[in-house]
């Protein structure tokens, strides 16, 4: 006996849970590769390499290398690990630096499983539940299939864990090292997300309670020592992780409390059939449907019952809700998730792209789904409930070997599955468009040999063998403007070139399904070129623009190699104005632009065919009243052109008197107002423009905007407008609602050039 090590009593004494792990560990190493690219991994390695060359002496540079500015403060404690073992030697493709990221994902992941049952077992000392927790934990579909694609959720959810743990443990022993440890625990969850400020708020909270608590005056020093040591480890572990706050810690830790609070992107979320726009914030019931219609029913029926169990002990012993021991660690458990999704709301969080944002909320519903077992009464009842539990693991194994490696897609049946489709018109599918991946290994399968023209993210490209990867060629995306979880309108067909020499792949399962094209780019050009070529143009300008039904193609003959450069270069753009606003899409209308933007990049969205340029789009399928399109780059509009659908060029000033005079003349045609000034000059049209708009009725403001008492909608001449000659014009949408008084002008920052004030008719 006393020849046995610690290690080896410990895996003797755990073997279920080792036994697990095995299982999961040989999973994991079977199924790695057969998960895509996320769109974010790029902009996460770049996060990691980012603060290594920081403390490599690149200094504040290094941050500026980040693609997205708000990314440079995401967690580092995780992402700088997996570029230092990147740049190891042997791993140099790609493809093993990005399945190298899989697997430690997924390791930390499974680490968060460990953690789970230490802590189950802390809690109720029966090895049997805690292995039903770790189980449950680690067969939640949705998770397991991002825990080897993204790591930006799925290691907060493990950390969590790991800091549930800790902080059980601190109050548990209640000594200072162990709050120390608890505090460093802590930091390191704040710097992978701000989100975990959360849980240093629960300790402090916890910890103020048993200061009202405490008997006597070395105990109340004793809870203050041990939770400012708590506070002090938090706060130096998050700046000793945090290479972007060493310079100006408080202005750098407000800025990402200011940017991750609520992450600068205009995103879309499918959401029982409708279309919400990220930044507006998400509706009261966003984050408990999606967590109701994709976590196994079983887990959810028993974190109710635990929740319930949890709320009757509490009536009977109100007192030890409050007082440091299992029943207010309980409390806690139910307190998270409630507050959080609580928060989210009241703050509008831009949360989108299901609920993987707040994947860290499964860890203490789970803790509640086993928490109220062991209160069960009767040895059949117990069994019964571990029965069930049993049946639900089987059940979701299978479904999860079934749509592998698409777990990401998985619902469950409290989801409208009316037809296999169903759940996809309603709710987003593929935002991580892990279908990428099998699309372009069938494409690969059914063209074994030359070079593929794809119209796929070609990310997913990077997993592919060496030799497979180097065959594709982007050409453009040809999806009308719609997002990508909605599929196209004609299964079997690519939507623009039907008769094209093409081959369409359906991704594996049905719920992850994309379509996907390959087709002969400069042959179906070509075609299109020719076919113009043959009639006059709609609009003559630096590209002519042809029109037939909905596809609008632009030629411009001896095209220059400037008009399709990449990167920075320039861009076509396209603004369609609808007759009727309410046929825009939804996130088009919240934020008042009156018109669908469908911009493309002449890099991807356009082929050079004998020195000439094309483009092609695909306008929508709705009444238009005007189009606005032209070319774009970082110094501003090379042209633009105004046309109606039948080719009438349009200048944005009416024949009639304008509505207001100044220093630019105002018309109003409808809910259009037009701005135009005649021998613009440089300096007229650098400023930037206000317009607050004052409603009739405050109640028709924007949630935001209702504090303020008027809808700002500030624009440059460069975003709404373009100079003729010596003429600049701007035109922008009016809200759709009644509208008492409009002001506007134009500032810049010696203060405001010149301001006017006017009434527009109530609208009906």
């Amino acid at each position: 006996m006393s020849s046995a090590s610690p290690i080896g009593r410990a895996i003797a004494a755990h073997w279920p849970l080792w036994a697990v792990c095995a299982l999961f560990l040989l999973a994991g190493a079977l199924a790695f590769d057969d998960y895509g690219l996320s769109g974010d991994a790029p902009e996460q390695r770049a996060v990691g390499n980012a603060a290594l060359d920081y403390l490599a002496g690149d200094g504040e540079r290094a941050f500026e290398r980040v693609p997205i500015p708000a990314d440079r403060y995401y967690g580092a404690s995780f992402e700088a690990p997996l570029a230092l073992l990147e740049r190891l030697p042997g791993l140099e493709s790609s493809r093993d630096v990005y399945l190298g990221r899989h697997i430690l994902t997924h390791l930390l992941f499974l680490a968060g499983g460990v953690f789970c049952y230490l802590l189950v077992l802390r809690m109720f000392g029966s090895r049997a539940l805690a292995l039903l927790a770790t189980v449950l934990f680690l067969l939640h579909p949705r998770i397991y299939a991002h825990s080897f694609f993204n790591s930006k959720d799925v290691p907060f959810l493990a950390a969590f864990m790991i800091a549930l743990y800790l902080v059980h443990r601190a109050f548990r022993r209640d000594t200072l090292g162990a709050f120390l440890l608890c505090g460093a625990g802590v930091g390191l969850l704040v710097n992978l997300r701000i989100m975990g400020v959360i849980l240093f708020a629960a300790v402090l909270a916890l910890r103020a309670l048993d200061l009202s608590f405490a008997g006597n005056a070395d105990e109340r020093r004793r809870v203050l020592l041990t939770g400012g040591a708590f506070a002090l480890a938090a706060i130096l572990a998050l700046y000793a992780l945090s290479p972007i706050l060493w310079t100006d810690p408080p202005g750098r830790f407000a800025e990402m409390v200011r940017v991750l609070r609520s992450y600068p992107l205009q995103a879309l979320s499918l959401f029982q059939g409708e279309l919400l726009y990220g930044p507006d914030g998400p509706p009261f019931d966003y984050a408990p449907v999606w967590i109701g219609i994709t976590t196994p029913p079983a887990t959810l029926l028993l974190a109710l019952f635990g929740a319930a169990s949890l709320a009757w002990r509490g009536l009977r012993r109100p007192r030890d809700v409050l007082r440091n021991g299992p029943l207010r660690f309980g409390f806690l458990l139910l307190a998270l998730p409630l507050a959080t999704m609580l928060a989210v709301v009241v703050l509008r969080n831009n949360i989108y792209d299901d609920w993987r944002h707040l994947f860290f909320l499964y860890a203490p519903l789970l803790l509640l789904a086993v928490l109220g077992l062991p209160f069960l009464r009767g040895r059949w009842m117990r069994a019964g409930a571990y029965a069930l539990a049993g049946a639900a693991i089987a059940v979701t194994v299978v479904s999860m070997v079934r749509i592998h490696p698409y777990q990401n897609s998985y619902f469950n049946l409290a989801a409208d599955r009316t037809t296999p489709e169903r759940p996809g018109s309603r709710y987003g599918l593929d935002y991580w468009e892990q279908s990428v991946l099998g699309a372009l290994a069938a494409i690969v399968e059914e063209h074994p040999s030359g070079p593929l023209f794809a119209d796929v993210s070609l990310d997913s490209a990077l997993l592919l063998p060496p030799g497979e990867r180097e065959r594709f060629i982007v050409t453009r995306d040809f999806r009308s403007g719609e997002p990508n979880f909605l599929e196209f309108p004609d299964p079997g067909v690519c939507p623009l070139a039907p008769a094209s020499p093409s081959a369409v792949v359906h991704a594996a399962h049905v719920y992850a399904a994309t379509l996907h094209c390959v087709v002969d780019p400069v042959a179906w050009f070509g075609d299109v070129r020719r076919e113009a070529l043959a009639r006059e143009p709609l609009v003559r300008s630096v590209y002519d623009v042809w029109r037939d039904g909905r596809l609008l193609t632009y030629v411009r003959d001896g095209c220059p190699p400037e008009d399709v450069a990449g990167g920075s270069g320039p861009r076509l753009f396209l603004h369609v104005i609808p007759r009727d606003p309410d046929d825009l899409p939804r996130w088009r209308r919240k934020r008042w632009l009156g018109s669908d933007n469908l911009d493309l990049a002449l890099r991807g969205g356009a082929a050079r065919i004998d020195g000439n340029c094309v483009a092609v789009v695909v306008l929508p399928d709705y009444p238009i009243a005007g189009i606005r399109t032209g070319q774009l780059t970082d110094d501003g509009i090379v042209w633009e052109v105004r046309f109606t659908p039948d080719g009438q060029v349009v200048v944005p000033r009416a024949a009639d008197e304008p509505y207001a005079r100044s220093r630019y003349d105002l018309w109003l045609d409808g809910r259009m107002l037009s701005y135009v000034r005649d021998g613009c000059t440089d300096e007229d049209a650098a400023p930037w423009f206000f317009l607050h708009v004052f409603p009739v009725d405050e109640g028709d403001l924007p949630g935001d905007r209702r504090e303020y008492g008027f809808d700002n909608l500030d624009f440059t001449l460069k975003s709404r407008g373009a100079r003729y000659g010596e003429r600049c014009a701007a035109v922008v949408t009016l809200p759709d609602y009644p509208i008492a008084t409009v002001r506007t002008g134009q500032y810049d920052e010696t203060g405001t050039l010149w301001t006017v004030d006017f009434t527009l008719p109530v609208w009906e």
